[in-house]
């Protein structure tokens, strides 16, 4: 069933009070918390929520600053109950505050349509299933894509930066949100200026 706006506010209230706890920097999509980096002076940092409203949970206390060692990449933000170790409670794309939008891909077509969007050629994106859809056959959830010839709101996606489309062997739907991917040579800081958590 659907919950009431009350109850999805007490549950996202209960959550950022119990389990969101920390934020996590990783490399790479993980459904398990895997990818988080390590070394230098790398550590996950204490976060803090505001109070939720219409189904949203949004960061207070921002921006908030993770340390980066050498030779890393950020793609993704998690988040945890404990400062080391704990229990991982799931992640976001590093996207700066960027929308997500539904969309829908015919296979006979090979083309995203996502109504709202706007994005550019060759910027990064990644595609999740939402509840009750399946993502279109060619395409895998939490992997960094390449928009490849928009035209409005319809784009295709590369596996590279310029590189042929994917194709799609079977319809599917989901929601497509950009993604910032970022690369630290040396030491370096990421700074994550917003975040929100929607339960509906």
């Amino acid at each position: 069933m659907p919950f009431s706006t009350y109850a999805a506010d007490y549950q996202l209230q209960q959550w950022a009070t119990n389990h969101g706890l920390y934020m996590s920097a990783h490399s790479a999509y993980s459904a398990s918390g895997a990818n988080e980096l390590t070394g230098g002076s790398y550590a996950r940092v204490a976060v803090t929520w505001g109070a939720p409203s219409g189904n949203v949970l949004s960061l207070s206390g921002t921006p908030y600053t993770i340390n980066c060692p050498a030779s890393s990449t950020v793609a993704f933000i998690g988040f945890w109950d404990a400062s080391t170790s704990g229990n991982f409670q799931g992640m976001s794309a590093n996207a700066a505050g960027a929308s997500p939008y539904a969309f829908a891909a015919p296979s006979s077509t090979g083309i995203l349509l996502a109504p709202g969007s706007a994005y550019a050629a060759n910027q990064t994106v990644v595609v999740f299933p939402t509840g009750g859809s399946t993502l279109p056959t060619g395409l895998t959830a939490g992997v960094v894509y390449y928009i490849k010839s928009p035209s409005s709101d319809s784009f295709q996606l590369s596996a590279t930066n310029g590189g042929s489309a994917i194709t799609l062997s079977a319809d599917g739907a989901g929601y497509v949100q950009a993604v910032n991917v970022e690369t630290f040579s040396g030491a370096g800081s990421l700074s994550v200026t917003s975040g929100s958590m929607t339960l509906i």
